[in-house]
């Protein structure tokens, strides 16, 4: 299976990654784009800019196609998450950012060949200790998260992966995803 797990930072994508990695040893789980430009030697703002942020979507999107179908991955982080802070981003500086031709049709591959998309909303109470970076843009870009969900404005979730929310305590967003697998195998 080829998953992708998708929230906001602090929401605890990166410890399901984790503990799935230490459950399933046969899933090779990438880390984010962010920490892989980051060990390439890519130097990115304080902030979250639009330049950074294209950059790491063109990444998660190569990343994911150049993969090959079948085999068992996991991506920590996927177009989605960029789609949402690039949004969020944008809006912020007074312009709307929105994905075009060639690169909306990369996005749309690299999602569809994906067998399910694992959400990670925020949860109260929130399970990260200590203060979170950048709250307020953490908090927009989850609801822009589960906005793109319901809504699917951009088509690219129709006649694409299975979504699942995960939600519960670190313990039981493994369970259930543990059981996610198992039965979409048992198909």
């Amino acid at each position: 299976m080829r998953i992708a797990i998708t929230g906001t930072h602090g929401s605890g994508k990166t410890k399901l990654a984790s503990d799935f990695r230490e459950a399933s040893p046969s899933y090779e789980v990438l880390p984010e784009p962010y920490w892989q430009l980051v060990q390439e030697g890519v130097a990115f703002s304080a902030r979250p800019t639009v330049e950074d942020l294209e950059e790491q979507l063109g990444y998660s999107c190569r990343q994911i196609l150049d993969i090959a179908t079948g085999h068992s991955v996991v991506f920590d982080r996927c177009p989605l998450d960029f789609l949402a802070y690039l949004d969020v981003v944008s809006a912020g500086q007074g312009f709307d950012w929105e994905p075009q031709g060639r690169l909306l049709g990369r996005i749309d591959r690299a999602l569809k060949s994906l067998d399910t998309i694992i959400f990670v909303p925020l949860v109260e109470p929130d399970e990260i200790p200590g203060p979170i970076e950048l709250p307020r843009l953490r908090i927009r870009v989850d609801r822009r998260l589960k906005a793109m969900f319901e809504q699917d404005d951009l088509g690219l979730l129709a006649d694409g992966p299975q979504i699942l929310e995960l939600s519960g305590s670190r313990n039981e967003r493994l369970d259930k995803l543990l059981d996610h697998i198992v039965a979409t195998s048992n198909c």
